[in-house]
This record gives structure tokens, sequence and C-alpha cells, in this order.
């Protein structure tokens, strides 16, 4: 499995610190976020965010994110240009991509005329930049852009399979059903787990993904070894929101079990 982490899951560590982590935890890259209330890459430039973690051996796999990318306006094009030319400059593979998820615009006609039209503007300022952009469908009952196949089959429309590719994230695909997975269009996989056992699925939110381990309820293993055996090649990465992960005084040791219990519980599903 090729591994990674996103900086959503230690936010209180700085860049280069982040960096020695997954470096440490032989991770094939990161993502890294402009949504951490502190300036991106701590304030350093992103040629030289790009070229530190190079020199650490990961890649920049994603750089996250435009919200709400799906309500098109002359802001979000100005965030999606922005977005592009930092990326471009740090080296980053992708940017990411995220749906409004307010409760508006969730009728099927408006949000799917909305998509397109994202997708749509979207799609020349990647070809121009030669940048792929991450799209995150969102499984709350809140989000406007819920459906993996909604998603498939607009981008399949414009016949953009090669600038955008959908993130499979593991909380999300549960909280909107399960249904079919895509592994050749998936361009990341999210991992997290919830392991409450008093929330309904309905009730569980970000501040509930914590590490997987044996108590997950989001049947994590399941759902990459399903991934893995259609073909996905990707990255994997850990993605946790909850204040319990973010307050472990040593994330090596709670992420490296975690990797373990996961690879584990992949082989023997492989085995059986």
């Amino acid at each position: 499995m090729e591994w990674a982490l996103n900086q959503m899951t230690t936010p209180h560590l700085s860049y280069q610190d982040f960096l020695v982590l997954a470096r440490s935890l032989n991770c094939v890259g990161v993502e890294v976020r402009n949504d951490l209330k502190r300036p991106l890459f701590d304030g350093l430039a992103p040629t030289e965010a790009g070229r530190i973690a190079q020199n650490e051996g990961l890649r920049l796999v994603g750089l996250s994110q435009v919200y709400p990318f799906n309500i098109w306006s002359p802001p979000i094009k100005s965030e999606v240009q922005k977005l592009i030319a930092v990326a471009k400059a740090a080296g980053a593979e992708t940017i990411s991509l995220i749906p409004r998820n307010e409760g508006l615009d969730t009728n099927e006609v408006e949000r799917k005329a909305h998509l397109a039209e994202a997708l749509r503007e979207i799609l020349p300022l990647l070809e121009d930049a030669d940048m792929t952009a991450l799209v995150e469908p969102l499984g709350f009952l809140r989000s406007s852009l819920r459906s993996k196949s909604e998603l498939v089959s607009e981008i399949n429309a414009l016949v953009a399979s090669h600038r955008y590719k959908l993130v499979h994230d593991t909380f999300h695909h549960v909280l909107a059903d399960g249904g079919a997975i895509f592994p050749e269009n998936t361009g990341i996989v999210h991992i997290s787990a919830v392991a409450d056992p008093s929330l309904r699925v309905d009730q569980m939110e970000d501040e509930h993904r914590v590490l997987v381990g044996a108590d997950d309820r989001l049947d994590n293993v399941g759902q990459i070894a399903a991934l893995l055996a259609a073909g996905y090649k990707g990255p994997i990465s850990y993605e946790c929101f909850s204040p319990l992960v973010h307050d472990v005084k040593d994330p090596y040791q709670d992420i490296k079990a975690s990797m373990a219990f996961i690879e584990a519980g992949v082989a023997t599903n492989a085995a059986a």
C-alpha cells in the first residue's frame, strides 16, 4: 500500500515536523491544507516548501482546498487559479475541490446544473496548467454532492477523466449509503474510523473521525481491500479530524499501529 498523511491528522505539527513524521512512517507523500488557521506551508514560499518535501523523499500528493467549488463565480475562479499556481510552484500533483456543504443546492436539478457548470469552467484552467483536480463527494445529508456515481457521470460527459479524479473517502462512502466504487476514477483514498458505538450513521460528523483500529464501524479494511482488488494503485491517506487524534502526544506510534492493523486485515481479506 502507498501510505500518505493528510495534514488534518496532525494539525498542530509544524510543516517540517509533519514531513518528518510522514517520512518516518514510510509514507509516499503528504496532503497539505490551507484551512488550518495558519499560513499555508507555515509561510514558506511554495518552491521552498516543495524542495523540503522532496528532500525528505516525499511527494506532495495533494494541495487543499477550494470551497465551495460548485457554486461557480469570479471569486471561486480566482481561488482555483491561485491554488493551481501554488501547486505548480510547489510541485504538488493535485488540487482539491470541495462541494458546498451547508444544506443548500441539494435538489437534483440544481446540484447537477451547478456541478456541471463548475467542472466545465475549471477544466480549461486545469488543461492550461497540466494539473489534476481531486473532487470529494461529501456524504452528509446537507452536502450538495454526495454521490460518486453522479460525479463520475458528469466527468465522463466532459470527457475529462484525465483532469478530474474523485476522492474515495471511507467515512463519506458510508454516510452516502455506500454504493459503487470507481477505482479507475479514484485519485486518492482518505481513511478514518468512527469508533463511538452510540452514534447513528446520520449523526456521524468530522469530529468523530479517529484512526482506524479494531473498533472501526466503517469497515475501512473491507473498503480498502475492495479498492485494491479492483485495481486501485494510488495513495491511501489518513485524514482524521477528531481532537482525540490531534491531542495524541506520540502520533507516530498510534498511526503506525493503525497501519499495521489495516495491512494485516487487508492481507487476511486477500487470502480468504
